[in-house]
């Protein structure tokens, strides 16, 4: 039985990458976002190159629709074995902390770690059925080195990142890996390990191995 590698905040970019990577390796491909034309283009693309792949809406901050979205990919394309979780955050999350107000602190927030939390309440029980399974949280070096001047970001991400490490800890005795991605200069940029095609070989690396919680993509300056 084939499984599925659900990508959370799918785009042209890393998310695209993540779906080529896996996708040749044997998974079935689900692209949320929050655009039904823009996964489904994405989608045209992967099934061109001989991938089964299909679009799904969803808002991470709409939980409900997570949900559904993640049980109609499981139904459609089979159990969702490995969830990638890495939308990308709002422009106005990345605002100095003493330009943030409150209810943009408590969207971000929402955004990252209640939306993986919502994320991952929806596939953890096919991934206990199938007796094994992979979490793949990516993040920027805020998630653990807040930055004053991206408060939105910092606050959410480092929420986040405590939640996938706990989650780590709970669910390794069932053979479930959870892990963490941190990506310091962000995606592309010059730098060739930050581009997308090496940062999807980065997180099959991550997969394959299986062991440790975070990964570096370059060492924090």
């Amino acid at each position: 039985m084939k499984t599925t590698i659900a990508i959370i905040g799918a785009g042209p970019g890393l998310g695209l990458a993540s779906a080529r990577c896996f996708g040749a390796e044997g998974f079935n491909v689900a692209l949320l976002s929050r655009t039904q034309e823009h996964v489904d283009a994405l989608a045209a693309e992967l099934a061109d190159a001989g991938i089964p792949a299909r679009g799904y809406t969803a808002d991470v901050r709409d939980h409900e629709s997570l949900n559904t979205a993640l049980a109609r990919a499981a139904e459609e394309l089979g159990p969702v074995e490995i969830l990638q979780f890495s939308p990308v955050p709002s422009k106005e999350y990345l605002r100095p902390v003493l330009e943030s107000t409150r209810e943009e602190l408590r969207s971000a927030l929402e955004f990252s770690a209640l939306g993986a939390a919502a994320a991952m309440n929806a596939v953890l029980p096919g991934m206990r059925a199938l007796g094994r399974g992979t979490a793949l949280f990516v993040n920027g070096s805020s998630a653990i080195r807040p930055n004053h001047n991206y408060a939105g970001t910092s606050a959410a991400f480092a929420a986040e990142s405590a939640y996938a490490q706990m989650l780590h800890d709970a669910l390794a005795p069932e053979g479930i890996h959870v892990a963490q991605l941190i990506i310091p200069l962000g995606i592309g940029g010059g730098d060739p390990a930050h581009e997308p095609a090496a940062l999807a070989g980065t997180l099959w690396r991550i997969y394959s191995e299986g062991e440790d919680f975070r990964t570096f993509v370059t060492p924090l300056s």
